[in-house]
């Protein structure tokens, strides 16, 4: 008895754990490194071949007249930083821009998730609206921004309709595949425990849901862009489509670059913003040593 006790009371494993824990941590370190300077050697490779193709022979093996070069593209950003756009301030456009799909992502989730738990949860409704919503879905979305634009004019309320439509579709699918995957044996034992259908919906259906949603918001809120630019871009006042739509009828390939430029930097601060949230609300999500941050 005297030794199984001392030959159970033996710690080997915590000195295991331990290094195990730091070569975790070592690998994670040196494929953040090896990520980090691949993404950094892609980019210099892009904008230099660019400019360089741009830029060398007579003539060059690419038109910088039709596409532009990272120079001219740098030097239009310094241009409307420092003197603005033709609309106005840089800023201003970029605010616009922001609203539109800020208010057309919100609008636009809120509706895809009510819709999505509610058909998935019953199914009459689902039978009812299948067929309008799939026939919806196979519309291509972005005409409507031209008959947005008549109805409603060039006001951001058009743009916004255009993002909240975009954005609908990709948010209720999710929601509603989040809530036919919900576990039923977890239905069924909170059922037993005296749950309501306003507690499973509340309690159980919508947290288990929850991680499809977040999902979709990293795709969505990249389409409520789309939508603001595409309406802008069809008829506005303000906003970066506006200068995009102006760049093109000037040709002006540089400014057309710069402004996806700045689109590019907005939608990947966006990405940023709703990974930290995702991460916030779902704490149980394992990290792995094969986890790249993007």
């Amino acid at each position: 008895m005297n030794v199984l006790s001392n030959q159970v009371n033996v710690p080997v494993a915590a000195p295991e754990s331990e290094e195990v824990s730091v070569e975790t941590i070592r690998a994670r370190r040196r494929r953040r490194m090896v990520v980090n300077s691949l993404r950094v050697l892609i980019l210099v490779v892009i904008i230099g071949g660019w400019q360089l193709l741009t830029s060398v022979g007579k003539p060059p093996l690419i038109d910088p007249f039709f596409w532009g070069q990272p120079s001219g593209i740098w030097q239009q950003i310094v241009t409307w930083v420092t003197q603005g756009t033709a609309q106005g301030p840089l800023w201003q456009q970029i605010a616009v821009t922001l609203e539109e799909a800020i208010l057309g992502f919100v609008i636009g989730v809120v509706l895809g998730v009510i819709f999505g738990v509610a058909l998935g949860r019953v199914r009459l409704l689902a039978d009812v609206f299948a067929p309008y919503i799939k026939a919806l879905n196979a519309m291509p979305r972005i005409v409507l921004g031209s008959i947005f634009i008549l109805t409603i004019g060039y006001n951001i309320w058009s743009k916004v309709a255009l993002a909240v439509v975009l954005v609908f579709f990709v948010v209720f699918f999710n929601a509603f595949q989040g809530v036919r995957e919900v576990d039923r044996v977890l239905i069924a034992n909170a059922r037993i425990l005296g749950a309501k259908e306003r507690q499973l919906s509340t309690d159980v259906i919508f947290p288990s849901a929850l991680s499809w949603i977040l999902a979709s918001l990293h795709t969505s809120f990249g389409f409520a862009l789309v939508g603001a630019v595409v309406g802008e871009y069809l008829g506005a006042y303000q906003g970066i489509g506006l200068m995009i739509s102006t760049a093109q009828g000037t040709f002006n390939p540089s400014g057309v670059f710069a402004a996806m430029f700045i689109l590019a930097v907005v939608a990947l601060s966006a990405e940023v913003a709703l990974t930290w949230l995702e991460n916030r609300l779902i704490k149980w999500r394992p990290n792995t040593i094969t986890d790249v941050r993007i």
